[in-house]
C-alpha cells in the first residue's frame, strides 16, 4: 500500500511537472509566433522604410529592461567591445567618452595616448568625425573613432563654445588594472586597483612584491570607484592575502548547475601584512567580493563608505550570428553568507523602479572572529568617512554632470602648476553654488516622491482639500532642506570636485600623487595601520 501511494505521488508530480513544462513551452512558442508575424507585417507595410536590424535590437534590449540592468543583449560589435574591455588591450583613441545628444563628450583623456597627443581635453564635444556629422549619424558614433593602429581621422569639436579641429592617430591602448602604486613615507605601500580585467591579480602581485622589496610593512588597497569585472580575478586578488583552499564566494540560483563555490587555488603572497581596503559607493561587483571576503576573514580593515551593492552574477550565452546574451544566473554570497545586493529588481514600486532593501530588513552575520556584519545594502566599512559617501544630492550632481561641467569651467579660468599647490577653498565652493544657479540644477528626493504618492491617494479618497495645504507647506520645507543639503554634504561634494579638477591639469597620475598627500581616506588608513592596538581592536 505504501509503495502504491509513493508511486501515485511520484506519478502526479511528474504529470504536473510535464504539464507545467508543456504550458511554458506553449506560451513561449505562442509569443514567438505573435512577435514573428508582427515583425513581418510591420516591415512589409510601414509607411517609411524600416531597418529590421535596428528594430530587433531595440525590441530585445527594451524587453530586457524589465529584468535587471545587467542582463543584456550584445550584437556583434558589443561582443567585441566586451572582449576588449576584459582583455585590457584595444585599438582606439585612449580616452573615456560619453555619447549623447548627437555628440561625443571627452570625459577623460589618458596621458600619452592618441586623444591626449591630439590636444583633446575633458569637456570637449566632438561633433564631426571625418566627413560624418554626428547629428546625421544614426548608429553608435563611438564606432567611428575605432580603426587600425596608425590610421588617422580628423575630428571637429566644440571647446567652450568655439569650434576647432584636430587629427587623431589611432594606436594600441593598454588598460592597466593597477594604474598606480607607491611607497609612502611611513613604509605604507599604496596600491590602486581600478578594474578587474585579466591583468588584475598579476599586477597587484607585482606591485605588492615591489613595495615589500622597497620596505613596505603595511598595505592600502584602493578599490574606490572600481566597478568590478571578472569573477575569476576577484578570487585571485583575494587569494593574494588569504590561504589556499579558503572559500571566497558562493553562487546560488534556482538552476542547480549554477550553484557553485569558489575557493582560493594558489599559495598566497602574504597572509600577515596589515591591510586596509578603501571602498565607496562606486565600488561594485568584484570589488565587493574582495572587500567582503577580506572583511569576513578579518583579514583587512575596510574604510570609506558603503559599497554599491551588486550581488548578482552574469554569464555570457552565445547566440546565433555572433551575438550574445549576458544573463543574470545567480546571486553571490560572501564567506559569512551575506548577499550584498541592494536593489530588488523583481519587486518594483508603482513607477517601475527597483526597490532598495531597507536597513531594518538587513540580516546579521558573523565574521571568522565573531564580528557582526550585515547583508542587503553593499559592504559596510568597519570605519566610515563622510568624504567617501554619496548622498542623494551628491549623486544627483554627478548624474546631472554639474561637477564635471564646473571643473571644465575652472580649468579654463584658473592656472595650476602642480597638484600640491591646489586647495579647494570656501570661495571656490561658493562659486560652485553660484554655478548651480546658472544651470537650473534640480533633483527629486525620495521624500518628495513618496509625498506625491500620498497626495494622489488622498485625492482618490477625496481628502485632497484637507491635505493640500499641509502638502504645500511640507513641500516648501523640503525645498529649504534641499538647498541646505549642498552645504551639509560639502565634504563629499568637495572631494569629487577636487578629483575632477586635479585630473584636468595632471591626469589620473597627478590625482593619485595628490591623494597620497591630501586624501582623508588614505590619511585615515595610515592612522589605522600605524596604530597596532587600533588595527587589532577593529578586527577582533
Amino acid at each position: 500500500m505504501k509503495k502504491r501511494i509513493i508511486l501515485s505521488v511520484v506519478a502526479v508530480g511528474i504529470f504536473f511537472t510535464t504539464v507545467s513544462f508543456k504550458n511554458d513551452f506553449f506560451e513561449i512558442a505562442k509569443q514567438i509566433e505573435i512577435f514573428t508575424t508582427l515583425f513581418k507585417e510591420l516591415n512589409m507595410n510601414y509607411v517609411d522604410e524600416t531597418n529590421p536590424a535596428e528594430l530587433m535590437d531595440t525590441a530585445i534590449k527594451s524587453m530586457l529592461t524589465e529584468l535587471d540592468p545587467y542582463t543584456k543583449f550584445y550584437n556583434e560589435q558589443d561582443v567585441e567591445t566586451a572582449r576588449i574591455r576584459n582583455s585590457g588591450e584595444y585599438t582606439g583613441i585612449g580616452a573615456s567618452v560619453k555619447t549623447r545628444d548627437d555628440k561625443i563628450t571627452i570625459i577623460e583623456p589618458h596621458k600619452g595616448y592618441p586623444a591626449d597627443n591630439a590636444g583633446l581635453k575633458a569637456g570637449d564635444e566632438i561633433i564631426k568625425i571625418g566627413d560624418i556629422v554626428l547629428s546625421d549619424f544614426d548608429s553608435d558614433a563611438g564606432e567611428l573613432l575605432k580603426g587600425s593602429p596608425g590610421s588617422e581621422v580628423q575630428v571637429t569639436y566644440l571647446r567652450q563654445g568655439k569650434q576647432e579641429t584636430t587629427t587623431l592617430k589611432r594606436g594600441k591602448i593598454d588598460v592597466e588594472a593597477v594604474p598606480y602604486y607607491k611607497l609612502l613615507e611611513d613604509k605604507t605601500g599604496y596600491i590602486v586597483l581600478s578594474k578587474f580585467n585579466a591583468k588584475a591579480s598579476t599586477q597587484v602581485i607585482d606591485a605588492l612584491k615591489t613595495l615589500k622589496a622597497d620596505g613596505a610593512d603595511k598595505i592600502i588597497l584602493d578599490l574606490r570607484g572600481n566597478p568590478g569585472g571578472l569573477l575569476s580575478e576577484a578570487i585571485n586578488v583575494t587569494n593574494i592575502f588569504i590561504p589556499k583552499g579558503e572559500l571566497v564566494t558562493t553562487t546560488k540560483s534556482v538552476i542547480k548547475k549554477y550553484n557553485r563555490t569558489y575557493v582560493t587555488k594558489n599559495e598566497p603572497v602574504d597572509t600577515e601584512i596589515p591591510l586596509v581596503v578603501l571602498i565607496d559607493g562606486r565600488s561594485a561587483s568584484a570589488s565587493e567580493i574582495v572587500s567582503g571576503g577580506l572583511q569576513d576573514y578579518d583579514r583587512a580593515v575596510i574604510v570609506g563608505a558603503r559599497s554599491f551593492g551588486k550581488g548578482l552574477v552574469q554569464r555570457p550565452k552565445q547566440l546565433t550570428y555572433g551575438t550574445q546574451l549576458k544573463v543574470t544566473i545567480s546571486r553571490y554570497y560572501t564567506p559569512s553568507g551575506r548577499c550584498i545586493q541592494a536593489l530588488d529588481y523583481w519587486n518594483r514600486d508603482e513607477d517601475g523602479n527597483a526597490v532598495r532593501t531597507k536597513s531594518a530588513e538587513y540580516n546579521e552575520f558573523k565574521t571568522k572572529a565573531g564580528r557582526s556584519v550585515f547583508d542587503g545594502g553593499g559592504v559596510l566599512p568597519d570605519v566610515q568617512l563622510e568624504t567617501s559617501k554619496f548622498s542623494g544630492v551628491t549623486s544627483a550632481l554627478v548624474q546631472d554632470e554639474a561637477i564635471f561641467n564646473f571643473a571644465t569651467n575652472y580649468y579654463y579660468t584658473h592656472k595650476l602648476e602642480s597638484p600640491e599647490d591646489f586647495k579647494f577653498t570656501s570661495s571656490d565652493f561658493s562659486d560652485f553654488k553660484e554655478f548651480l544657479k546658472t544651470t537650473n540644477f534640480k533633483y527629486t528626493t525620495q521624500t518628495e516622491k513618496e509625498l506625491k504618492e500620498t497626495l494622489e491617494i488622498a485625492v482618490k479618497e477625496e481628502f485632497d482639500d484637507d491635505v493640500q495645504n499641509n502638502y504645500n507647506n511640507f513641500l516648501a520645507s523640503i525645498q529649504q532642506a534641499k538647498t541646505k543639503a549642498i552645504d551639509d554634504k560639502k565634504p563629499e561634494i568637495e572631494r569629487l570636485i577636487t578629483d575632477e579638477i586635479i585630473k584636468r591639469y595632471f591626469y589620473k597620475e597627478g590625482l593619485y600623487d595628490y591623494y597620497v598627500i591630501n586624501n582623508p581616506e588614505i590619511e585615515e588608513a595610515k592612522n589605522i595601520l600605524n596604530s597596532t592596538n587600533r588595527y587589532s581592536k577593529i578586527l577582533k
